[in-house]
């Protein structure tokens, strides 16, 4: 007797629920090709960007790849990952609360999808003058010419606010050269200060202060006495210790911000999760802390600490099973 063929819908369906329960390698090995905006070119941000990149649990999860990017820096990186033109990326604690507020400078936009997924390291602002100029504040610097960071980054913007609170802004001569020859060009003084806000020590001052006798200012206490600290309430005073830089042996007290991982609101809750469970094993956090310094203090509980603008999903969930949130 002549079997009954199937019929093509039913055929469909069986096939259809065959794929499902079992799918093919090639769909299991899909991954999640994200972006990680990091910072310019051998600076911390970057640095920082191509560690966890290059960190080889990373590249060894099968749902998630990762690729670092330099940019200006952390005002760049807000704006790009709000707009989904960039997955993760380095921003500065500050910078992430004003513009989700609309209060960056000459920028009144909201940028509300950038998320932020842990605290990393805290950065402290550090104004480097020749040893001996009888430059002893801020306001000494009226008339000098100072390298101010890179427009874009958040070194010039936190430049820009500091010295605009303390009314030298348009005071000042503003230098605008790559990052890479600032010790030289202070080194033959065609710059009387430069200004950098990232973590100490930075390899930019450790090699000005090899070809130059430098000093660092005190900025706490401008901060102090000028009411920078009640206005902008994420900065926090830090101190710089003796011996940090070449040549400058005394402590020198400063303030700090703190850089955010954020994430744009559009990456899956599960890419998040799997890259936060990743990077704070304590095989990762060995790694990575031996492969940039600035993430020495870096542990589980610094990563929701202090984070003044609201979190991604996926890092809710990381944290809260973490029990630090």
């Amino acid at each position: 007797m002549a079997k009954k063929p199937i019929h093509p819908a039913r055929l469909i369906f069986c096939v259809g629920l065959f794929l499902v329960l079992f799918p093919a390698p090639s769909a299991l090995a899909l991954k999640n090709n994200m972006v990680f905006r990091g910072g310019p070119f051998g600076g911390t941000f970057q640095q920082v960007a191509e560690a966890i990149e290059a960190y080889p649990e990373v590249n060894a999860l099968e749902s998630l790849s990762i690729t670092a990017q330099s940019s200006a820096g952390s005002v760049e990186n807000l704006r790009e990952v709000h707009a989904g033109q960039a997955d993760f990326g380095l921003v500065y604690s500050g910078h992430a609360y004003l513009g989700r507020n609309g209060l960056l400078q000459n920028d009144s936009f909201t940028y509300d999808k950038a998320l932020a997924v842990a605290s990393l390291y805290g950065v402290p602002a550090q104004l480097v003058v020749r040893k001996g100029a009888g430059i002893h504040s801020v306001k000494d610097l009226k008339g000098k010419r100072v390298w101010v960071g890179s427009p874009g980054s958040g070194s010039f913007a936190n430049c820009e606010l500091f010295f605009r609170h303390l009314g030298v802004w348009d005071a000042i001569i503003p230098v605008h050269i790559g990052y890479s020859e600032v010790p030289f060009a202070f080194a033959n003084k065609q710059l009387d200060a430069f200004w950098l806000f990232t973590a100490a020590p930075s390899s930019a001052i450790t090699l000005a202060a090899k070809i130059s006798k430098i000093d660092l200012l005190n900025l706490d206490t401008e901060a102090r006495a000028s009411g920078f600290y009640k206005k902008y309430p994420y900065f926090t005073a830090r101190t710089l210790p003796a011996g940090t830089y070449r040549g400058v042996t005394h402590n020198t007290p400063s303030f700090q911000d703190s850089t955010l991982l954020v994430a744009n609101a559009e990456v899956p809750d599960e890419v998040v999760y799997r890259l936060l469970s990743t990077i704070y094993s304590k095989k990762s956090l060995r790694y990575l802390k031996k492969e940039n310094r600035v993430l020495k203090d870096m542990t589980p509980h610094s990563g929701p600490r202090g984070v003044i603008v609201p979190m991604h999903p996926g890092a809710i969930r990381f944290w809260k099973e973490k029990g630090l949130l």
